[in-house]
């Protein structure tokens, strides 16, 4: 089960809380150990740029699609 929490300054650490049915349905208790994965969401346009085409969506996509016959 996947979901987005934000993450805060809590005194001299950083903390995330769990939303409330995810503990309900994982059965948390206060000072139970539980393994978290963290994997930062990433922003793809930032890395990959966007398309800047001299044509429209629709003609891009018929080019494409004559390449497939």
């Amino acid at each position: 089960m996947a979901f987005e929490v934000v993450v805060r300054k809590w005194g001299n650490s950083f903390g995330v809380i769990f939303p409330k049915d995810f503990v309900r349905k994982k059965h948390l208790h206060i000072h139970e150990n539980v393994l978290v994965e963290v994997v930062k969401e990433a922003d793809l346009q930032a890395a990959f740029g966007t398309l800047k085409a001299k044509v429209s969506g629709q003609k891009f996509k018929n080019l494409v699609r004559e390449g497939w016959k």
